[in-house]
């Protein structure tokens, strides 16, 4: 078989299959963001099945998490460097293999390995989506059409997410969360083969920042771990210590290493003399914390304290999703007139307020009176807050550096989501555990209220970290006139 001949910028043109091309991408974006929510609604099952404690059932989600925030921005350069349609390939691959390795684990170990490999496929295949989109379609008109296609494939991937995951769960298997993944991928891995056709950045060096990669990766990985266990194992156990001291340490490396080691660093420091870039990737921080903690709580509420199945509960989800949808939207055309310092105030404003009002929420709850309302108004600020966040993050930003910082606003939201989960987990766990000294184990009612209680606390805690938030908002820069 001839090898794909390799385009460089200057003999680029319009790909000979551009439908193909673009059906291939979106579609490959739409699982990404699809199996970040479709686990959320089988963790009940995946933790009777597997013998998942109340600490370590959330790394079912920051297995996946961390590799792929840690890896997006050095998959992005790979890609450049050795081909896209090479990584492109490469990432499918890898993430389809790890979904079918863990629809087939057998315990906890094996499926939190194979979410990490699933990860890694992630992070490479993200960046890979827009690097593609943005050398195959060069004409605005098209270029513009590319892009909303792929956005609009983003965004629907949560609430598309949550609603198959509970059909899937409730007529199948949780196995089967994982194991759909390998068809979408068999299509996948056809349609790039066939309609993706190599290209990289002749101008780039061949040099990539691993040791800045590999730092902040095992450095988030170890201090979310110290994070997690610190209840189970105690605050000042020897390896929980270890934990937190090496996680802190290889996160300074990383720093140093971006700001004076690295050749060419894969987060150049010199991009947050911005203030609105800060800004952006503080709120975005503090935001995918809100987001996730959030969803695997109300996951948790729904099933475990109110008994919902997980069909139920893919249902219950499709009003925040499509509240989010409507805020994103409504907000798009505001913002470029008063600029992002509104728009992120309001949807902060909003998303405490939901999350107020869903910390009442005790085990008596129903949808319709008391989580109905609340997760509206969460997910309406939480679409504003994306937004607002977008574009606050590449206002100021020069047209060659629109990629580094769109993709260190995907990396800090992701950080965020998992660093967040293990801290809020480690706060609600704590809670329960302290409400459960006190009461009968075998009393179903009192062990609802013990966890019910935890989770209360998590959403109560989220939602002032989002108010202190809106200090940090104050210092994004006013719209010009």
């Amino acid at each position: 078989m001839t090898q794909p001949s390799v385009l460089t910028r200057a003999d680029r043109a319009r790909p000979a299959r551009p439908g193909l091309v673009l059906a291939a991408c979106c579609l490959s974006q739409l699982v990404v963001v699809l199996d970040g929510s479709i686990m959320n609604v089988a963790l009940p099952a995946v933790q009777h099945d597997l013998s998942f404690d109340q600490n370590s059932l959330q790394w079912v989600l920051n297995a996946f998490m961390i590799p792929f925030a840690g890896l997006l921005l050095l998959a992005g350069r790979m890609a450049d460097l050795f081909g896209r349609r090479r990584l492109f390939l490469t990432g499918i691959a890898l993430f389809t293999v790890a979904s079918l390795l863990g629809g087939l684990a057998v315990n906890s170990g094996w499926l939190i390995a194979a979410r990490a490999v699933q990860g890694v496929g992630a992070a490479i295949i993200a960046p890979a989506t827009l690097s593609v989109l943005s050398t195959a379609f060069v004409e605005p008109k098209e270029r513009a059409k590319a892009f909303g296609l792929w956005g609009a494939a983003a965004g629907s991937g949560g609430a598309i997410g949550v609603l198959a995951g509970g059909v899937i769960v409730e007529w199948l298997s949780w196995r089967w969360v994982l194991l759909v993944n390998i068809p979408l991928g068999a299509v996948l891995m056809f349609m790039v083969a066939s309609a993706v056709t190599e290209s990289r950045d002749p101008d780039a060096r061949r040099r990539l920042d691993v040791a800045g990669a590999l730092s902040v990766t095992l450095g988030l990985a170890v201090l979310v771990y110290g994070i997690a266990e610190g209840e189970r194992y105690g605050w000042g156990a020897p390896r929980i210590v270890t934990a937190l001291s090496a996680g802190v340490a290889l996160l300074v490396f990383f720093l140093v290493d971006q700001a004076k080691l690295a050749k060419q660093p894969i987060m150049p420091l010199s991009i947050f003399r911005s203030r609105s870039v800060s800004v952006a990737n503080a709120v975005a921080f503090v935001a995918g914390a809100a987001m996730l903690s959030t969803f695997y709580f109300m996951t948790l509420q729904l099933q475990i304290v109110l008994g919902y199945s997980a069909l139920h509960t893919g249902v219950a989800y499709l009003p925040v999703s499509l509240a989010t949808f409507v805020g994103a939207g409504a907000c798009s055309a505001v913002v470029a007139k008063t600029g992002p310092r509104p728009v992120l105030l309001v949807g902060l404003a909003l998303a405490t307020a939901g999350l107020l009002w869903l910390s009442q929420a005790d085990e008596t709850a129903t949808f319709a009176a008391d989580l109905l309302g609340p997760t509206v108004v969460f997910g309406i600020g939480l679409g504003l807050l994306i937004t607002g966040t977008a574009n606050a993050a590449t206002a100021d930003v020069p047209e060659s550096q629109q990629g580094l910082a769109s993709g260190l606003l995907n990396t800090n939201q992701t950080l965020g989501s998992a660093v967040g989960l293990a801290i809020l987990v480690a706060v609600a766990n704590s809670h329960t555990a302290g409400a459960m000294k006190s009461v009968n184990p075998a009393n179903a009612m009192a062990r609802a209220h013990a966890l019910s209680s935890g989770y209360q606390l998590a959403f109560l805690v989220t939602a002032g970290v989002l108010a202190a938030s809106m200090l940090m908002a104050l210092a994004a820069p006013k719209a010009r006139r």
